[in-house]
């Protein structure tokens, strides 16, 4: 029964795993990155566009490890690979700063509501750049 709900809509029960894994890896970072966020804004007194960067850096270094060792299983990389995953980190990083932006200073929302919407956004943008990158 699950497995046929799973083949319904995955094109694999290996796919169905590696979003599971994926989504695993990636809700653990986001906490990481949210604690941190918080903690650097409200204890540390940093406004939040400048804490979201740093927190989304070092929520992105435990990611790449997490991803090619557990999620993809991708441990062998080429220069260009890691290449790739840097520029489209950084350009993840890009949506997540302008997502941010809009909602905190033109929508004028909360930044830690901001930040889940922008998570959202960039956890697209990664799974399949990301599985891209990885699986060539």
């Amino acid at each position: 029964m699950i497995k046929k709900l799973i083949l319904k809509y995955f094109p694999s029960e290996e796919r169905f795993w590696e979003v599971f894994r994926f989504l695993l890896v990636g809700g653990g970072c986001f906490v990481l990155e949210y604690v941190l966020l918080y903690t650097l804004t409200e204890y540390g007194g940093l406004p939040p566009l400048y804490s979201a960067p740093i927190a989304f850096t070092v929520s992105l270094i435990l990611n790449y490890f997490l991803c090619v060792s557990f999620v993809f299983h991708a441990e062998h990389q080429s220069r260009s690979q890691v290449v790739l995953f840097v520029v489209t980190s950084l350009m993840g990083l890009g949506i997540n700063q302008v997502t941010m932006w809009i909602f905190i200073d033109l929508v004028g929302i909360w930044y830690m509501f901001a930040k889940v919407i922008a998570s959202a956004i960039v956890m697209i943008w990664n799974y399949f750049t990301k599985r891209f990158i990885l699986h060539h």
